[in-house]
């Protein structure tokens, strides 16, 4: 399932991101109330052309770590905080002509352009009513629980706490009233700059394995 955005919440992102260097929209999809919704950072260049969230090389991480506690992308819904792939413009020299060509590549985005979405992803979060959220990396836990979250620190733990949600005026953050389960998650990309974290990541899910099954 590919969830249908407000579309006045669309056209504010619109407006708050003229000018920056966003590109495509890839919407959050999968099933309404499922027991996990995964949340990464933003599209890559993959994602961007074929509009499927986490598909490509670290998708295909993920999707083995899903597998190895019985789900898939059937029962899992998955987004990022952030719908549109952000990118830099880098002028490099060409090794075969020598010519100078311009290159788009993937970056992080910015607070501004994470807060842009908040608005955004309140909404989805409220609409899809997961029973965990799975964070998968620093920004989309920082998005969640604040600057000083470190996916370091807090892998693989069970959370229940409230969640940062756009302020009113939308230049902030403010605690909800509710509380949510989390289970924040290193995102699948790091296994593939680091291996050294596959073992970790891997109990990791397993865990997060066991307390689904705790909480159904």
């Amino acid at each position: 399932m590919i969830i249908k955005y407000p579309q006045n919440l669309l056209d504010e992102v619109h407006r708050r991101t003229v000018g920056r260097q966003l590109a495509g929209f890839t919407p959050g999809q999968g099933p309404l109330h499922p027991d996990l919704m995964l949340v990464g950072e933003a599209p890559g260049r993959h994602e961007e052309q074929v509009n499927i969230p986490f598909s490509g090389a670290s998708g295909q991480e993920l999707m083995k770590f899903l597998a190895s506690i019985g789900y898939s992308r059937a029962n899992t819904y998955i987004t990022s905080v952030v719908r549109q792939r952000p990118y830099s413009i880098k002028r490099v020299r060409d090794k075969k002509t020598g010519q100078i060509v311009e290159k788009f590549p993937n970056r992080t985005p910015t607070k501004r352009e994470v807060r842009a979405f908040a608005p955004l992803f309140d909404w989805e979060l409220a609409t899809v009513q997961p029973r965990i959220i799975v964070p998968l990396g620093n920004t989309a836990l920082q998005r969640l629980l604040g600057p000083t979250a470190n996916i370091g620190k807090l892998h693989g733990q069970r959370l229940t706490q409230p969640i940062q949600q756009a302020t009113a005026d939308r230049k902030g953050y403010q605690w909800s009233t509710a509380k949510y389960t989390l289970v924040p998650m290193y995102h699948p990309a790091a296994v593939l700059y680091a291996r050294r974290l596959m073992p970790t990541v891997q109990a990791d899910w397993q865990a997060l394995g066991k307390i689904i099954k705790e909480i159904k």
